[in-house]
This record gives C-alpha cells, structure tokens and sequence, in this order.
C-alpha cells in the first residue's frame, strides 16, 4: 500500500484518500475536480477576448507586444550577416503591415454593417437600439483612427510599431555577441 490510496465512492461519484498510518478519510474530492468528460467543452466567456475570426485591435496590439528578440537572436546563430539582418526587419514590418491590413479590413467592414443597423433600427423607431449602435460606431471608428496611426508609425519606422524592429534587433545583436564570444573570446592564448 502506497502513502495515500484512492479508493472510489460509489454514492458520489468523488474519490476520498485515506492516510495509511491512521486509516482516517482526509478529504472529499469531486471527480470533475481533476476528469474533464469528454464531449462536454468547458468555455470561459470574457468580454475582452475577441472571437478567433475577429481581426479587431488587439490582434494587432498582440502582433506589436510580442517579444521578437528571441528570434532574433535564433536567426543570428544561423546566419550572422549584416544583409539577413535587414531582411527579417524587412519581413517584419511587411508582416505587421499584412495584420494591419486584416484589422483595417475588419473595421471598415464591421462599420459598414453598423451602419446598415442604425438606418434600419432608426426607420423601426428603435431609440435606444439605434443609440447604442451609434456608440459601437464611435468605439470602431476610434480604434480605426489608432490603426491608421500604427500604419503610419511602421511606414517611418517610428511609434508603437518600432518596438518590433528594435527587439528583433537587440536579439541579433545578442546573437553575433554570442558567437563572438564563444567563437573568440573564450579561447585561451
């Protein structure tokens, strides 16, 4: 026998262990505690997450607050050149222009749709509706505007969009000082 047993309620359905040494019930534990059936999805509902298919803002802020200086400095082990260096920047500011794209194109589309809304509910008489739609237009048109803002940054290399270019740069900077360290510098002579 083990330092703790389980052995199965059949009443309850939840598992009790018992201390060998004083044979004592320690605890009651429900079996949904630690089994998740199958076929019976658990969600959690958060008013901040956006659905997958949703390419709203913070897709983007996602994009902008991810850390490339790993990858940087992964591609300056592979390959420590100056010119692949200005390439992945390249292909950087081409990717957070592509998801600037995708945001763009939902907001714009996202838009149209609230306005569609509000001219249908305005000739229903639908007050309240229509004042609500009114505010998520405003919410769209104001993430639209930092959207604008953030393709404008990343064409000058400036803003929010710079933080990218400078992390990626940082870890290939770290990279050739890795191989130079280890290539060079611990070498006795």
């Amino acid at each position: 026998m083990g330092l703790f047993s389980f052995r199965k309620n059949n009443n309850d359905q939840s598992f009790t262990t018992t201390n060998p040494i004083s044979d004592e019930v320690i605890n009651d534990i429900p079996e949904k505690v630690f089994i998740q059936n199958e076929g019976k999805t658990s969600s959690i509902s958060n008013d901040n997450s956006s659905n997958p298919t949703d390419n709203n803002i913070n897709v983007l802020f996602s994009f902008l607050d991810r850390n490339h200086e790993g990858k940087g400095y992964d591609d300056a082990l592979v390959n420590p050149d100056a010119n692949h260096l200005s390439q992945n920047l390249e292909a950087l500011k081409n990717e957070l222009i592509r998801v600037v794209n995708k945001v763009k194109t939902f907001y714009e589309d996202f838009i149209k749709e609230i306005n569609y809304h509000i001219d249908s509910r305005s000739r229903s008489g639908m007050v309240d509706t229509v004042e609500e739609l009114k505010m998520k237009r405003e919410i769209a048109l104001s993430h639209m505007e930092k959207v604008v803002e953030i393709e404008k940054d990343a064409n000058s290399d400036s803003g929010d969009s710079q933080g990218i270019l400078i992390s990626y740069t940082r870890g290939f900077k770290n990279g050739l000082a890795a191989i130079s360290h280890h290539a060079i510098l611990k070498r006795k002579l």
